[in-house]
């Protein structure tokens, strides 16, 4: 259900019912997160209605609920989910997936020296942290340029 790097990467994909529960279940944990320091899951199965003594626990550092808790919240709202180790290095492939662009126009951006990467043999290699530098100056870049826009409207009164 998960994304993976491991060339296939796919969306996660719930029913309604299954992205309710997911829902339930997130707002349960979080509950739980922000009015203590939980760090325990007991697994029930459908039989089960209540914890007894073979009921297994999942005892969890609270960040890594909360962690777990994000991704259900993602899941229950069908966005994709990406998991990438960290120092994990994507092929051109992956980087531009992530990217939402072409290969193409990703390999233009590694060739104009836009984002760094290294080479493993003759295959570029992409580091995440730097996508995410990438994304966000670009993210910075744009958010300058449409300031920049609606100063000269305002400066022209071109009513916005």
């Amino acid at each position: 259900m998960s994304a993976t790097l491991d060339r296939n990467i796919e969306e996660p994909i719930l029913n309604d019912s299954e992205s309710e529960l997911v829902r339930s279940a997130t707002r349960c944990m979080m509950m739980a997160l922000d009015h203590s320091k939980a760090n325990k899951i007991a697994l029930l199965t459908e039989k089960e209605n209540s914890i007894g003594v073979d009921t297994p626990i999942l005892e969890l550092p609270p960040k890594v609920l909360r962690l777990i808790a994000n991704v259900l919240g993602s899941m229950a709202e069908k966005k994709p989910i990406f998991l990438v180790p960290q120092g994990h290095l994507l092929t051109t492939v992956e980087a531009a997936q992530i990217l939402n662009v072409s290969r193409p126009f990703l390999t233009k951006l590694l060739k104009d020296k836009k984002i760094r990467f290294t080479m493993v043999g003759s295959h570029r290699r992409v580091a995440y942290e730097d996508l995410l530098e990438y994304k966000s100056k670009m993210r910075f870049e744009r958010e300058v340029a449409m300031q920049e826009m609606a100063d000269q409207a305002q400066e022209l009164n071109l009513g916005y």
